[in-house]
């Protein structure tokens, strides 16, 4: 069969013919890069959430307006990458890096806007996270509301959820220790829903 070498996370990776990544011989997946997993729903996950949350609002204080659960974890019955995803809405974003500390006391690593601008990023776990958080100041529309639409639209469509979940899964089994891989796979999919649930909440 023939085989290609693609680079990830500076770390060298096989990908067979029918798309699945593996090791090279004599390999360790436990040293490389985040594992793809996803998971069935758990109920834990709002749980895990809800103490997430008041942990941030000790640290942010007066500075938070609002706070959300997002992502895959927040639609009941979605299987998912078992990763909390939380988004604060600030009334002040450049509040946020002096607090970094009061972060890492709770385990997080502040990552700045980390790829996405007018965000400040943290994630616990390192490479196999298990939380990650999102922050916006209040009036930036465009990040805030995609997230909630995208979630919320979720929640109202069962059949799209499941058709999410299916893709989820086969990407994961195609990709799994290649984020970039899977996240790409996802792109098509989740700005679609994105149109729709905007479409839908300007009706």
């Amino acid at each position: 069969m023939r085989r290609f070498i693609r680079h990830i996370s500076r770390r060298r990776f096989i990908r067979t013919k029918s798309n699945v990544i593996i090791p090279p011989s004599g390999g360790n997946f436990s040293a490389m890069a985040q594992h793809v997993i996803v998971e069935p729903y758990n109920p834990l996950w709002p749980l895990l959430y809800e103490r997430e949350e008041k942990l941030i609002r000790r640290i942010l204080k007066d500075n938070l307006v609002s706070i959300h659960h997002i992502g895959s974890t927040s639609v009941p019955g979605l299987a998912a990458k078992p990763i909390i995803d939380i988004m604060p809405v600030v009334r002040v974003l450049d509040a946020v890096a002096p607090l970094s500390h009061e972060f890492e006391k709770i385990g997080y690593e502040y990552m700045g806007e980390f790829g996405i601008p007018r965000r400040r990023y943290l994630r616990k776990g390192g490479d196999e996270r298990t939380h990650q958080i999102h922050i916006f100041q209040v009036g930036d529309d465009e990040n805030i509301l995609r997230h909630l639409y995208f979630r919320d639209y979720l929640i109202a469509h069962r059949c799209v959820a499941e058709e999410y979940a299916r893709l989820k899964k086969e990407l994961a089994l195609r990709f799994p220790y290649d984020i970039e891989g899977y996240s790409d796979g996802k792109d098509s999919f989740v700005k679609k829903v994105e149109r729709a649930a905007l479409e839908e909440m300007l009706k």
